[in-house]
């Protein structure tokens, strides 16, 4: 249980980060730009924050804990990143009549390089502490 716990914070403390990042200054203005009239004109904190805590959780039990090595847990927290951001933005993609197909791309993108970094980078941290 001890690793699920540090290996939970490890990997909120680097997505956290990293999506903070890019939420918030790499492709703020890409995302205002593509989709600005479907925007929230407030931001939802309770949405945000289960987001955070389910999605953090699936990386440590999917792709962090168990694994052999940090290359490992990369891979396959690029998959569940691809899997997970495929779901959301495909969805979207289809069903929303303004969704633009760039979006889908680039938050796909995202999704799979920032999944495996945390993974890979959590794990490595768990296994260095160890």
């Amino acid at each position: 249980m001890y690793d699920y716990l540090i290996a939970w914070l490890l990997s909120a403390v680097l997505f956290l980060a990293a999506d903070m990042l890019w939420l918030g200054v790499a492709a703020k203005k890409f995302y205002r730009r593509h989709l600005g009239g479907l925007l929230a004109d407030r931001f939802n904190g309770p949405a945000a924050i289960a987001f955070y805590l389910f999605y953090v959780t699936g990386i440590v039990v999917f792709c962090v804990v168990g694994k052999s090595g940090w290359e490992e847990a990369a891979a396959w927290g690029a998959l569940f990143g691809f899997f997970c951001y495929a779901t959301y933005n495909l969805t979207n993609l289809a069903t929303l009549r303004d969704w633009p197909a760039m979006v889908t791309a680039v938050d796909l993108a995202w999704g799979t390089a920032v999944t495996g970094f945390t993974a890979g980078g959590a794990a490595f941290l768990l296994m260095a502490t160890a």
